[in-house]
């Protein structure tokens, strides 16, 4: 298994668009393209938003965002989403590999 961390740097003032958009939408088309997420936070001290997904393989988890970024459908969501402006200012991305004594091991 790998895991990939993910931080989305929010815009002031969009956090609740972007949860509602991976609340009604990303979710979905998530599942649809064998994206698993783990865990989802907010922090309370920055705009950003934090996910963990996990992964059989570095070449699964490349399949899947290249599936998930090609989707009709999530580009029509990204565009209608973001009418009034982005939504995320920046992605910053970390693909994991747990240790021998981890419990995601």
């Amino acid at each position: 298994m790998v895991y990939e961390l993910r931080t989305y740097v929010i815009p002031e003032g969009r956090m609740p668009d972007i949860l509602n958009r991976f609340e009604t939408i990303t979710f979905g088309l998530f599942e649809k393209h064998k994206i698993e997420v783990i865990g989802f936070w907010t922090r309370t001290d920055a705009n950003e938003l934090i996910y963990l997904c996990r992964f059989a393989s570095e070449a699964a988890m490349e399949a899947a965002w290249e599936s998930f970024r090609e989707d009709p459908e999530w580009a029509k969501a990204k565009a209608t989403t973001e009418v009034n402006g982005p939504i995320v200012d920046e992605v910053i991305s970390y693909t994991l590999s747990p240790t021998s004594f981890s419990p995601m091991a």
